[in-house]
C-alpha cells in the first residue's frame, strides 16, 4: 500500500483534482436525499469531496474522517473544524448518529476481508434507522477501459480486487443493509498515457509489481514502445453503490 503521508501533497493532482472530484460530488449528490441532515464522510483524504459535499447543500452538516496525519491535515484547511483523525474500523461518533455515510475509494485498500467488514459494520452502526450507506466498488476494473496501455497490462499479476462489487453486497447484507441505488461517474483527467502509466509503475501503484524488480521493468520497456506516449487514454467511469439500513 502506498505510504499515505507521502502522497498527500500530490494526492489531488493525480488523481483528477477538482475535475474528478466534482463528478464523484454530483453522483453522491444524486444519491443522498435532501432530507438528510448529518453525513459523515469515512477516509475523506485531502477532503476535496468531503469540502464539496458541505457547500452544496447548506442544510448538510458534513463531518470527514481519516487515519493519516497528512490527510487530516489537508482536510482540516479546506473544512476548519469539521474534520477528524480516526480509524474507519473503529468510528468515534455515537450509534445512530448519521442520514448518511459515505466511504470513497476506501474498500479498495482493505486486503483483509476482517477490515472491510469491520469498516461496513461501523458504518452501518453510527447510521440511522433508514439511513444510507453509499460507497466505490470495483475500482480497479474501472481503470481498464480497453486501450493499447491496458494491452500491455494485461498479464501482470493482480490481486483479487477487495472492492468487487458482490462481496461489498455481502458485507453491507451481514450487517442488516439492503441494496438502495447505484450510479457512476468519470474519473475526469485519469486517463493513462503510457508515460504516465511507467512512472505509477516505478513509484508502487500496481502492488503486485514491485518497484525496481526486473518484471516492473520488462512492462515499463513495452509500454515506452506504444505511440503517442503524453497522450491520455479514455478516462475510467467509477461505480457508486447505495445500501439503505431498514427504518
Amino acid at each position: 500500500m502506498l505510504d499515505y503521508d507521502k502522497e498527500a501533497g500530490r494526492y489531488d493532482a493525480s488523481r483528477g483534482g477538482e475535475a474528478r472530484a466534482a463528478a464523484a460530488t454530483e453522483s453522491l449528490l444524486a444519491l443522498i436525499p435532501g432530507t438528510a441532515t448529518r453525513l459523515l464522510d469515512i477516509a475523506c483524504g485531502t477532503g476535496i469531496v468531503t469540502r464539496r459535499l458541505a457547500t452544496a447543500r447548506p442544510g448538510l452538516r458534513v463531518t470527514g474522517a481519516d487515519l493519516t496525519p497528512a490527510m487530516v491535515r489537508m482536510a482540516t484547511a479546506r473544512l476548519p473544524g469539521a474534520i477528524v483523525r480516526a480509524d474507519s474500523r473503529r468510528l468515534p461518533f455515537r450509534t445512530a448518529c448519521a442520514d448518511v455515510v459515505t466511504t470513497v475509494w476506501l474498500l479498495h485498500l482493505l486486503d483483509d476481508p476482517a477490515d472491510r467488514d469491520a469498516v461496513v459494520a461501523e458504518c452501518a452502526r453510527v447510521l440511522r434507522p433508514g439511513g444510507l450507506y453509499v460507497t466505490t466498488v470495483d475500482k480497479a476494473a474501472a481503470h481498464d477501459v480497453g486501450s493499447d496501455v491496458d494491452a500491455v497490462l494485461a498479464p501482470r499479476p493482480r490481486r483479487p480486487a477487495a472492492d468487487a462489487a458482490e462481496q461489498v453486497v455481502a458485507h453491507a447484507a451481514r450487517h442488516g443493509l439492503q441494496p438502495s441505488g447505484r450510479t457512476s461517474f468519470r474519473g475526469t483527467g485519469q486517463g493513462r498515457s503510457p508515460r504516465s502509466t511507467i512512472a505509477d509503475l516505478r513509484r508502487g501503484w500496481f502492488t503486485q509489481l514491485p518497484p525496481g524488480e526486473p518484471r516492473t521493468e520488462e512492462f515499463a520497456a513495452r509500454l515506452a514502445r506504444l505511440p503517442d506516449q503524453d497522450r491520455p487514454r479514455v478516462d475510467p467511469v467509477f461505480t457508486l453503490c447505495a445500501f439503505r439500513k431498514p427504518g
